[in-house]
């Protein structure tokens, strides 16, 4: 009778833990924003629960408040956020590389391996990418994919909102790597945001003259402390695109133009803001049904190359990664603001007066 009521006893306590909720950030469309509670998840096999501890703002974050993402659909709500650090709580079967307690850092998605595009290792066009979203709640669930391919120990010299921003990283260091950028380029990125910021950190290690564009002044002089040659107010500039040619040698252009914006007009700028035979890294993602106009001629006889970029690969998160932990990304620069998980909505509108590059989303408080 005992030994029954022992077993009765750790079921019930299992059952309790199971029924717990968390605290989360909860998206039900563009503007709509609660904190409520939800239901911890329960890690399948492969899966890991983690106990966030860090979450960091984003600039696609703040787009799919302000306009929607193409993934929404009507009437659902999730958890809001795609960065975050934590510690495991819970390993689900079959997982043995972590452990319950163990310091993390997972990127928000791993591709399949086995589609058309993944034999092709074009793996951020794989049909059956994985996403890891809900990073602005106390736990967070992260797939089994996720777990073997894109998740990472942070070592104890690095914290947990610098090792969140792995997935921002990687997707600027994708952009350069896949730029086709070659010691002593010279190159503008154009938006000073995160991500342009990152491409300035990335394209500088690898010996570029680096010109940045922005509206304003604190990003633009983030920009110049992490390296940046030249900065343009566009505001101050009569002509963005001359403003930039100026800048290069004999007001030739530049060998690569990276759009880090989002904003049509600044893809169809960079069209002629690069050198003949330059080329083109529409990166910045545009509002759903946006259209450019180029020049067909510019495009043909400069032979100017184009090439859109989305996302990144497992390949170039490890490498980035690898840059967080050797010291490469100033923290005192990318991490603005700290703020409990219950104040996300003031995280994110603090983000987008553009006087923080990113801000912290404590989750663990």
């Amino acid at each position: 009778m005992p030994f029954v009521l022992i077993v009765i006893i750790t079921k019930t306590l299992r059952g309790g833990l199971r029924m717990a909720n968390m605290k989360a950030a909860i998206y039900y469309g563009p503007g709509q924003t609660k904190f409520e509670e939800r239901p911890i998840p329960t890690p399948g096999p492969g899966e890991i629960l983690m106990k966030n501890v860090s979450a960091t703002t984003c600039g696609t974050d703040l787009k799919q408040y302000r306009r929607g993402y193409r993934t929404d659909k009507p009437g659902e709500s999730k958890i809001f956020g795609h960065e975050s650090a934590g510690v495991v709580a819970e390993v689900g079967t079959g997982v043995t590389k972590f452990n319950v307690g163990d310091r993390i850092a997972p990127h928000n998605s791993a591709p399949c391996g086995s589609c058309y595009w993944c034999r092709r290792e074009q793996y951020s066009l794989c049909e059956k990418i994985v996403f890891a979203t809900g990073a602005w709640a106390e736990y967070r669930l992260i797939p089994a994919s996720v777990v073997e391919k894109n998740t990472f120990f942070i070592p104890e010299h690095v914290s947990y909102r610098l090792a969140a921003c792995v997935e921002p990283l990687s997707c600027a260091v994708y952009s350069v790597d896949q730029s086709g950028l070659v010691l002593m380029d010279t190159v503008v990125v154009n938006g000073a945001g995160p991500l342009g910021l990152f491409h300035v950190i990335t394209a500088k290690l690898r010996g570029a003259y680096v010109i940045v564009c922005d509206s304003v002044p604190f990003r633009l002089e983030c920009a110049k402390r992490l390296g940046a040659d030249q900065v343009v107010n566009i505001k101050e500039a009569n002509d963005q695109v001359t403003a930039v040619r100026e800048l290069t040698p004999d007001k030739r252009g530049v060998d690569i133009a990276f759009d880090c914006t989002g904003l049509p007009e600044i893809w169809e700028m960079n069209l002629n803001m690069v050198r003949n035979g330059g080329t083109v890294m529409e990166f910045g993602g545009c509002k759903g049904g946006s259209t450019v106009t180029f020049d067909c001629g510019r495009l043909h006889y400069a032979q100017i190359t184009v090439k859109g970029l989305f996302h990144t690969i497992p390949r170039v998160v490890e490498e980035s990664f690898n840059m967080i932990i050797r010291g490469l990304i100033p923290e005192d620069i990318i991490i603005g603001k700290t703020f409990p998980l219950e104040k996300f909505q003031d995280a994110l509108d603090s983000h987008a007066t553009g006087l923080v590059v990113k801000n912290e989303i404590r989750c663990d408080q």
